[in-house]
């Protein structure tokens, strides 16, 4: 279903006075983002499937918005370019191919007060904002983000709240959007606290792209307003060892430094990343930097998504070409986040040949076949 097409608010002007601020600035990069067509025209050269998907973006209300520091790794001149193909919307977004979902994670199925999601019964997901820094072309919740709504206030999620105290089992809340660090410090601070004083709530997490799409908003500020609330995870979003960056670098490091465990979900995406070799760089660079390699995502089956995902062979055949290859610590989960929202299921090689009473058969990276023996029963 289409939506109609709104303006796309951007943060609070800064309170910095005007000659400190410019590109270094968090604030400035929303304020001098690409949202339109016209501007896309002006930045890169675009081919006549990107500039009707672009034009047909806008029509139907899934935003466009791309941070100036973003577009700057975008190559002007190649429509291949794997983060040109995260953020341009292309011609192909108004096919429909079987399979494809409004809301594949079943997630308005699994509201249980406005804005929290329980898919899982120690979890849930608190969505935030409905604003992103860059809209990633193939968001799991294109049918949400840059609605128009902004941030939620604490008195919408106050319901929210008061379903996480009635259900100390939800140990684990996700905070998401939209992207919550897109939001202005103070309100993200408030928020936390709010989680944070309900007892039974042990670990927070905080989804975000930030640090990939807009690392100049990973301040000391943002660090110290929030290293009080600890435990706080971040999740970040790294696709393509391009997007790792100086910048991207420091943000990671300072909040690592900051006491925040940072852990990487990588979408699988086709023309992106579906290749081992450029999958290995990446993983190796996040862990230099202290993040931990976490999920290799199947993308997830999102209307208009068919020319960006790939096949779940796709996945399998990188996850057996990189076992053994790449440190532990370096080598993700391959998930599948099943369809209508029935929860995240491993996927990947099998390296057991063959099982039989007390002994089973591996094989390994090498591909030799290796006997495990199991020891006999107590007597």
């Amino acid at each position: 279903m289409k939506r109609a097409l709104r303006a796309l608010p951007v943060a609070p002007p800064s309170p910095l006075p005007r000659k400190e601020r410019g590109p270094s600035d968090w604030q400035w990069q929303l304020q001098h983002a690409v949202h339109g067509a016209d501007d896309l025209e002006r930045a890169l050269h675009l081919t006549d499937a990107e500039r009707e998907g672009a034009r047909d973006a806008e029509r139907a209300g899934f935003p466009i918005s791309i941070t100036p520091y973003y577009l700057g790794l975008v190559d002007r001149d190649d429509p291949d370019c794997p983060i040109r193909r995260q953020v341009v919307p292309r011609i192909e977004e108004r096919r429909e191919v079987p399979g494809d979902m409004r809301d594949p994670l079943g997630e308005e199925a699994h509201e249980v007060a406005p804005g929290l999601i329980q898919r899982y019964p120690d979890r849930a997901l608190i969505f935030a904002t409905d604003r992103c820094a860059v809209y990633c072309r193939f968001c799991t919740r294109s049918r949400l983000v840059g609605a128009g709504g902004g941030v939620q206030s604490l008195s919408r999620l106050a319901p929210a709240f008061e379903y996480l105290a009635a259900h100390p089992e939800v140990t684990d809340v996700i905070v998401s959007g939209g992207d919550p660090l897109a939001m202005a410090t103070s309100k993200l601070e408030a928020l936390i606290a709010a989680i944070r004083r309900i007892p039974s709530v042990e670990t927070i997490r905080l989804a975000t792209r930030v640090p990939v799409a807009l690392p100049q908003r990973v301040t000391s500020e943002l660090v110290r307003a929030l290293r009080p609330h600890h435990p706080l995870w971040v999740m970040t979003h790294f696709n393509h060892p391009k997007e790792l960056t100086d910048e991207a670098r420091r943000a990671c490091r300072r909040l690592a430094d900051g006491g925040f465990p940072v852990m990487n979900h990588t979408v699988l995406l086709r023309g992106v990343n579906d290749d081992s070799a450029v999958l290995s760089a990446l993983f190796r660079g996040l862990v230099k930097e202290r993040v931990r390699p976490y999920y290799l995502l199947q993308a997830d089956p999102v209307r208009g998504t068919g020319h960006l995902r790939t096949p779940l062979t796709t996945g399998v055949r990188i996850m057996d070409e990189l076992q053994g290859r790449l440190s532990g610590i370096a080598l993700p989960k391959f998930i599948v986040d099943t369809p209508g929202g029935m929860g995240k299921v491993p996927a990947g090689p099998d390296f057991v040949v063959e099982r039989a009473q007390g002994r089973t058969r591996f094989r390994t990276h090498r591909g030799v076949h290796v006997d495990y023996v199991d020891p006999p029963e107590p007597e």
